[in-house]
């Protein structure tokens, strides 16, 4: 390998090298509209989610088809209330981190792929990591037995209790 070879790779590796730095560096970021696969949608209502959240319903329930499909967007540190469904709710993580509590148990952090079963009637919340937005498809099946029960917000105590 000649100087010149040698001298480009070293200037290729320690570009990939700054650029793997400086995203490792802790920052806050939304997660982006690009390579949204759906719209936004509609701001979430303050009394139900904390911090900025964006609903998108895409499938609204029926007599042939009683499950609610919904795509929601949660900014850094934005999260629902504590809440329940009688039917229970899945959870798809499509982007971003998000975090997942069932009541009495330690947060689980979720990331791009994650899916999370939410059992019936278990009080339960979810939203964005305090840095990362996030994305999610949640599935609430069963809303004959009742769609949310919204309870008290979940408190910064609790949203910063994250074992890692």
């Amino acid at each position: 390998m000649n100087y010149n070879a040698i001298s480009a790779l070293f200037t290729v590796l320690l570009s990939v090298l700054i650029r793997l730095q400086v995203s490792g560096q802790v920052h806050t970021e939304a997660v982006t509209d690009s390579g949204a696969i759906f719209p936004k949608g509609k701001r979430a209502p303050t009394s139900t989610f904390t911090g900025v959240v964006w609903v998108q319903q895409l499938i609204e329930p029926d007599s042939a088809f009683n499950i609610p499909v919904g795509y929601v967007t949660f900014e850094p540190g934005a999260r629902s209330y504590w809440h329940s469904h009688a039917g229970g709710q899945v959870l798809l993580a499509l982007d971003g981190i998000g975090y997942y509590q069932e009541q009495g148990k330690p947060i689980q952090i979720l990331k791009k792929g994650d899916a999370v079963k939410c059992p019936p009637n278990v009080p339960h919340w979810h939203g964005a990591s305090p840095t990362v937005g996030f994305r999610q498809v949640a599935i609430t099946p069963n809303t004959a037995t009742g769609r949310v029960t919204w309870m008290k917000p979940v408190t910064d105590q609790e949203y910063n209790n994250v074992r890692k």
